[in-house]
């Protein structure tokens, strides 16, 4: 495994637990100031949008894994592969949503020498009950 692959998966790693800690400005600093984030259905949106919608995750407890399938690392640029479970209980009680599925992640070597998510496509659909 080469430096920029063990910092890649460490990213994602950093990703799942802050995440899970709902540590946005941590979440944040792990993307570039010009990410496109694609979801199903829904148009391509970018930081801001994704911090607003993060915000309103602050009432529910995440709990998720990841599994990276295939990482390319190409010069400045990389591509990964991910199949992610995650699940959403909400604190005051409820029933816990269970969300699984491929994303497609294109991420970007800036000049501090940091690896950023540039651009994600997240595939995962809630599991039926």
């Amino acid at each position: 495994m080469t430096d920029d692959e063990r910092a890649i998966r460490e990213l994602v790693d950093a990703w799942m637990v802050s995440s899970k800690a709902g540590d946005l400005p941590a979440v944040l600093d792990l993307t570039t100031d010009d990410v496109v984030f694609m979801t199903p259905g829904g148009q391509p949106f970018g930081k801001a949008a994704f911090a607003a919608a993060s915000e309103n995750m602050k009432s529910v407890s995440l709990e998720g894994h990841s599994e990276i399938q295939e990482l390319k690392v190409l010069g400045d640029w990389a591509y990964l592969r991910n199949y992610v479970e995650m699940t959403a209980t909400p604190v005051s009680g409820g029933a816990p949503v269970r969300r699984t599925g491929y994303t497609l992640t294109i991420l970007r070597k800036e000049a501090d020498g940091r690896w950023r998510l540039a651009r994600d496509a997240n595939l995962m659909a809630t599991e039926n009950p």
